[in-house]
């Protein structure tokens, strides 16, 4: 196995890549070149914004509550959430990842929970 090293200067270009666009340096075993996350960030308006918890607006609401976490909508992936929380019967709602994706920006989504007990809720988020 050939182990790869970084010389001073290209570290140190690297190195300012990095802070200057908010990317990370990896430095390790067998790294050829550092490596940063590069490209948006995903976290909102501003690119630089802390990525927080996003509480959904339920419709006709009787206990339910959507939350999607911080860990979640910086995934960005598809989910299904439970919204039960402290109603007698559960829903749930399906986001795909665009969807996550939208919400972790700012943008108004609203999606349709399933039907339970002859109902269903709106729920959106921003």
């Amino acid at each position: 196995m050939s182990q790869h090293l970084i010389d001073r200067r290209s570290f140190n270009v690297a190195w300012a890549y990095a802070l200057l666009g908010g990317a990370a340096i990896t430095v390790g075993c067998g790294s050829e070149t550092p490596t940063g996350s590069g490209g948006d960030s995903g976290s909102g308006p501003g690119g630089g914004a802390t990525v927080t918890d996003k509480e959904g607006q339920v419709s006709n609401n009787h206990g339910h509550r959507a939350v999607i976490t911080a860990a979640q909508l910086t995934a960005g992936n598809g989910l299904e959430l439970n919204i039960q929380d402290t109603g007698t019967h559960g829903h749930t709602i399906t986001l795909a990842a665009a969807d996550i994706v939208a919400v972790r920006g700012g943008t108004r989504v609203s999606v349709t929970s399933s039907t339970t007990n002859g109902h269903t809720h709106t729920v959106t988020f921003n």
